[in-house]
């Protein structure tokens, strides 16, 4: 028997093991200070992306820019090549 999964309609953010809801403004404090927290760990060594072709070139582009550019990282990956 499989679970059936429904869509999330506000933001969650972690507190300790668990889940609660969020304000966006909260969710989108937690997520920056996340990168924030990569990047000062050295994201330029463990952070990346991976990208698809399937995506538009605006948000390929926008997605490596990011990478690039905030975290410092050249970890960029699409399935493009295969």
């Amino acid at each position: 028997m499989s679970k059936r999964y429904s869509r999330l309609t506000e933001p969650l953010v972690r507190d300790g093991n668990e889940l609660r809801v969020a304000t966006w403004d909260e969710a989108l404090d937690v997520a920056a200070k996340g990168f924030l927290r990569a990047k000062s760990q050295g994201a330029e060594n463990s952070f990346g992306i991976f990208s698809c072709s399937k995506a538009t070139n605006e948000l390929n582009f926008l997605s490596q820019k990011f990478i690039r550019t905030v975290m410092g990282s050249n970890n960029i990956d699409s399935c493009n090549r295969t």
